[in-house]
């Protein structure tokens, strides 16, 4: 991974994304590493990492049960469609905006206080979040609907930059791809039972009845518990000043990362996924009602089918990812993406064929996703993780705000139909697939012959009776 044009462990454009971290050039990743704020033992690091696990899995599920309650109380309205399109959009915005704001400075705190003290904090401002949205479900005020999920990105946006920056901290280098195959996976499993939850609760509480906004609260409550069980290791940069202009921060991130080559593709790849990712579920939404014409719950079970593939892919993109980071992952998800994207947009596709390319197409983007994932956390130093994450934050939540004005724009203003969408998706991972490929052309072949040699090594195993 590219830091200086001079390195003598810097590679060519030509040769592989691979050879790949952490174990190619101990020279180079001796000086890229700085040392961690706290020692990683090889048998006390689990609690804190399945307590960071647990907070996450309660984040993700309680970020997607009210986000998607909410969508599915406006779509049961019977307003015509440009205006439910147009609310599904700013459903989307409303929890996007929040990370623009505050990304930067949750990734202050994530370097100048203790991760595992930041993410506690956190989870007790998320606690009376729910407490104001169990109100707004309650009193069925859209606006303040709306406004609790405004809180809930806010809420999240602190979160994030400890959250990732915190596990190169927790678990051992080794496991630092698999740490990533896991979360991503949990984060996708929660996504799943979020979704299905809020079209359940939908259905079972359509009137103003105050139990979902109750069991966000409860969740809540126990989201706080298990983030008391994150290790609490010493702050990476205690002296670090708070810049109030974050515009300024952030671009002082970019300059720095830009002097990265690998850590800058891995910024916009992370938003190219997000904007991609986004925009197939928003799209998701309207395709099922309005040409499957199918129900609340029936919706939250296609998004589920994506859910799946995802936290598949995330989970065989880890254990595939061994002890190192694996690029070349990276064009098999986008090309995967694309494949399954264009199937799904064309007219007279059956709905159990809809759902399988759907579950594909969340395969693919695990297999991208994992790999990126792993390298913004692994290429800064130790005292700068935290604003990296802030900044990738940011930068993903840029592409969410693209893809949810974007929705809007090619359904109203260009009359294009879900399945047009779906293409376009297609379209911009295909660009990204042949991108990846064009510009580090070893990384797939490399991918192949490793998995060539191993399947042939446990071939030529001797069998044990």
């Amino acid at each position: 991974m590219d830091r200086a044009a001079n390195h003598p462990c810097v590679y060519s454009h030509a040769l592989p994304f691979e050879e790949n971290l952490p174990h190619a050039c101990p020279s180079r990743r001796q000086t890229r590493m700085n040392p961690t704020p706290s020692p990683i033992t090889k048998t006390h690091w689990k609690r804190g990492f399945w307590s960071l696990m647990g907070t996450q899995f309660q984040g993700a599920f309680s970020d997607n049960l009210l986000k998607q309650l909410v969508i599915f109380i406006v779509m049961a309205q019977q307003w015509p469609k440009e205006k439910l399109d147009r609310l599904v959009s700013d459903a989307g915005m409303y929890f996007a905006v929040p990370f623009l704001l505050f990304s930067m400075f949750g990734g202050w705190m994530a370097d100048r206080f203790s991760k595992g003290r930041v993410m506690m904090w956190v989870k007790v401002l998320e606690i009376a979040i729910m407490t104001f949205a169990l109100v707004a479900l309650a009193m069925q005020d859209l606006n303040l609907q709306l406004v609790s999920i405004c809180l809930m990105g806010a809420q999240s946006a602190l979160f994030a930059a400890s959250k990732y920056g915190s596990l190169p901290e927790l678990v051992p280098d080794e496991k630092l791809s698999w740490a990533n195959g896991i979360i991503e996976m949990l984060t996708f499993l929660a996504a799943i039972l979020g979704t299905l939850a809020a079209g359940l609760m939908a259905n079972a509480f359509p009137g103003s009845s105050p139990w979902p906004g109750i069991i966000l609260l409860v969740l809540s409550i126990a989201g706080w518990w298990a983030s008391t069980g994150i290790t609490r290791v010493r702050p990476a940069s205690p002296d670090k000043p708070l810049r109030l202009n974050f515009l300024g921060e952030l671009w002082r991130e970019f300059r720095w990362m830009k002097g990265d080559r690998d850590l800058w593709r891995a910024n916009l790849g992370n938003t190219g996924f997000f904007f991609i990712a986004v925009l197939v579920q928003m799209n998701l939404l309207l395709y099922a009602q309005q040409i499957l014409k199918v129900d609340p719950l029936e919706n939250s079970v296609l998004q589920v089918a994506l859910a799946i593939g995802m936290a598949v892919g995330s989970m065989l993109a880890g254990k595939l990812s061994g002890d190192h980071i694996e690029y070349g992952l990276i064009p098999v998800g986008a090309f995967l993406m694309a494949t399954m994207g264009l199937v799904m947009g064309m007219e007279g596709v059956s709905k159990t064929i809809f759902t399988v390319c759907l579950s594909l197409l969340g395969i693919g983007g695990g297999f991208f996703i994992v790999p990126i994932a792993a390298v913004l956390q692994h290429q800064p130093p130790a005292d700068r993780k935290g604003a990296v994450q802030g900044a990738a934050s940011w930068l993903s939540w840029v592409g969410i705000s693209i893809a949810a004005v974007l929705q809007g724009e090619l359904s109203l203003r260009l009359h294009w139909t879900p399945g047009q969408i779906f293409w376009f998706c297609a379209a911009c991972a295909a660009c990204t697939g042949v991108y990846v490929t064009l510009t580090r052309p070893a990384a797939l072949p490399a991918l192949l012959k490793r998995w060539t040699t191993r399947r042939n090594a446990e071939c030529r195993m001797p069998n044990v009776e």
